[in-house]
């Protein structure tokens, strides 16, 4: 069949055998807590698919990662969702820092197949999503760095955590934003059950809090004034967009490829549902073209987020009508496109919701400068 064909050749290229082992058990069974997904992923070399080959890693580039994130999703979406968010953490550190010790670290991660969490803000009413929800006191050869961050994917399987803070300057200096990097085993990291839904179980995305971790001096990489971030922040922000949208349609790829597989409904209905998903990675193919050529302007961010939402709706039409062909016996049978359709919506919930973009995207559009609440 040639739908997908291209993902997954590009899948089996740098993950040989992945596909086939994600095969070995059923869907419902990949995403349960106790899925081997993430282990397998790890045994593969999942870890360093966008380190560069300069330092160890399989050197994907921002296009091949996103068919391979929607490769993925269509097997197991919560390692796809589990996997996104390890790949932003390290596009963070690629994009953000120059310095000889991160140049280590990423090598480090490379050769043993670690495991990245991310401790960066998320969205709360009221709250800008950049800024950083973690506190630091600065200490002897170091900081103190004390918060939560729920939920938080890879909150078992994780070898490190990120984080970004707003921290004192060394010597009495203007405070600084800083990413700190945190090895899972510190004293002072605590996991509570967060995840309560049966979807996506397998992301792991439970709550880490941090009681007053030590983290030394080390691990922390000073990015300067936050308000001179914007394109730091940019950067990171596009990653996240578009890693996030190509798993999510990944899983509405998934109930459009039994549709097809299955020859439900006629020529015409079939042809629709591919239509709508095959432009919608065309729109986000163009996105990873732009971090490609290094964009990270107001324009490229903006353009990000509106093919996000264009993929948001395209796969709200989709997986409705895919399930619709595929019939109440389908939906009835085994659970998994029940599944499916619960795990495809699930986009809407990450931030910055649609709504609360649409006054900043609508002033955008008029002339003003992109404001992010």
């Amino acid at each position: 069949m040639h739908f997908l064909h291209k993902e997954r050749a590009t899948l089996e290229k740098f993950l040989p055998t992945l596909d086939n082992q994600l095969q070995e058990k059923s869907l419902l069974e990949m995403e349960d807590k106790e899925s081997p997904a993430l282990k397998i992923f790890r045994q593969l070399g999942g870890p360093g698919l966008l380190i560069p080959r300069e330092y160890g890693g399989s050197g994907a580039t921002p296009l091949q990662l996103t068919q391979i994130q929607r490769a993925i999703a269509t097997r197991s979406p919560s390692l796809a969702i589990a996997a996104n968010m390890h790949h932003c953490t390290v596009a963070a550190l690629l994009e953000s820092i120059a310095d000889e010790s991160v140049a280590e670290f990423i090598r480090a991660i490379a050769e043993n197949n670690l495991y990245l969490a991310s401790g960066f803000a998320e969205g709360k009413t009221g709250t800008s999503i950049l800024l950083p929800t973690m506190k630091s006191q600065r200490v002897a050869d170091g900081l103190l760095i004390s918060g939560s961050k729920k939920p938080c994917s890879l909150s078992v399987s994780m070898d490190f955590l990120t984080a970004s803070a707003i921290v004192p300057g060394k010597s009495g200096d203007e405070d600084q934003l800083a990413l700190v990097i945190i090895a899972a085993d510190s004293p002072g990291i605590e996991r509570k059950p967060f995840w309560n839904t049966w979807v996506l179980r397998g992301a792991e995305s439970d709550e880490i809090i941090l009681n007053e971790v030590f983290v030394p001096e080390e691990f922390i990489y000073y990015l300067g004034k936050p308000e001179d971030l914007g394109n730091i922040l940019a950067k990171a922000f596009i990653w996240v967009e578009l890693f996030l949208s190509a798993s999510y349609l990944g899983v509405a790829s998934a109930l459009v490829e039994r549709v097809i597989a299955e020859r439900k409904g006629t020529p015409s209905e079939r042809a629709l549902v591919a239509i709508e998903v095959e432009g919608a990675m065309a729109a986000l193919e163009a996105v990873a073209h732009s971090i490609m050529l290094g964009g990270n302007s107001d324009t490229e961010v903006a353009q990000s987020l509106f093919v996000r939402y264009s993929v948001q709706r395209t796969i709200e039409r989709t997986v409705e009508t895919s399930a619709e062909l595929l019939g109440g016996m389908a939906f009835i049978s085994s659970g998994e496109v029940a599944y499916l359709l619960a795990a495809s919506r699930a986009l809407a919930f990450h931030p910055p919701s649609r709504l609360s973009m649409a006054p900043y995207l609508d002033a955008y559009l008029a002339g003003e400068r992109l404001v992010m609440p």
